[in-house]
C-alpha cells in the first residue's frame, strides 16, 4: 500500500512538510510506502472552466504546462493521500487550491477516480486560521467519496519558522495519531474489499437553484 502526500507550501522543508513527515513516520512503521510531492514550488494555474476534461474523458486537464495531470495519476494509483497546506489568510494556499480544484474536478467527471481511497489533511499555522484551512482541504476529500481517518484533535500544528512545529508537542502528537489511524483504516479497507463489496457508484444528480 502507498500514501502520496502533497506539500502545498512554497517551502520544501518547512512546517507543512514536517507535519506530513510526522504522519508518514507512523505510516511507514505500519509497512505503508510514502511519497511526498512538493506542490507549492510549482506554477499551477487555476481551473479555467473549459470543461474539456469532461468532454474528452481521458483523465486529464486541458492545461498541460504544469504537473497536475501527473499528480492526478499519482492519486489514482495510490491507496491513500495526505493533503498539507500552510495557512494563507485563514485558508488554503493558492497554488495548492489551484491544484486541488483541477485534480478533483478531473476525478469527478472521469468516473470518480479517487472514490473510496483513504484521505486526510493537515495544516501548519503561525497562530490562527488552521481550522478553516483544514475544512477547506477536507471539502475535496468528502466530495470525492473518500474515507477520512481522524486524530485526537484537529489536524493543525503550530509554528512560524521551519522546524518550530517540533516544539508544539500536542501538534506533533496529533500528526502521529493521525498516521496510526490512517494506517489502520487503510488496512481495514484493503482486507475488507472481498468480504464487503463496495456500493456501486451513482451518476451525480445536478440541480440549479435558478429557474
Amino acid at each position: 500500500m502507498k500514501v502520496v502526500g502533497f506539500n502545498g507550501s512554497p517551502r520544501r522543508v518547512g512546517n507543512t512538510a514536517s507535519s506530513i513527515t510526522a504522519v508518514f513516520t507512523e505510516l511507514e512503521k505500519a509497512g505503508i510506502e510514502t511519497e511526498m510531492v512538493h506542490v507549492g514550488k510549482e506554477r499551477v494555474q487555476g481551473c479555467i472552466a473549459c470543461m474539456v476534461c469532461a468532454k474528452k474523458q481521458d483523465e486529464t486537464c486541458a492545461l498541460k504546462d504544469d504537473p497536475v495531470n501527473e499528480w492526478v495519476q499519482k492519486i489514482k494509483k495510490a491507496d491513500g493521500i495526505l493533503l498539507g497546506s500552510p495557512v494563507y489568510f485563514a485558508g488554503v494556499a493558492g497554488t495548492m487550491k489551484s491544484f486541488l480544484d483541477r485534480a478533483f474536478f478531473v476525478s469527478t467527471v472521469n468516473g470518480s477516480l479517487f472514490r473510496h481511497k483513504v484521505g486526510a489533511a493537515v495544516a501548519a499555522v503561525r497562530r490562527s486560521g488552521g481550522l478553516p484551512t483544514i475544512n477547506g482541504l477536507n471539502h475535496y476529500i468528502n466530495y470525492a467519496e473518500m474515507i477520512m481517518p481522524s486524530s485526537n484533535y484537529w489536524n493543525v500544528a503550530h509554528g512560524l519558522m521551519p522546524g518550530e512545529i517540533e516544539q508544539d508537542e500536542e501538534g506533533v502528537q496529533i500528526m502521529e495519531v493521525l498516521g496510526r489511524n490512517m494506517a489502520w483504516v487503510m488496512k481495514l479497507v484493503e482486507h475488507g474489499k472481498e468480504a464487503v463489496p463496495a456500493p456501486a457508484p451513482v451518476r451525480k444528480t445536478l440541480t440549479n437553484f435558478i429557474r
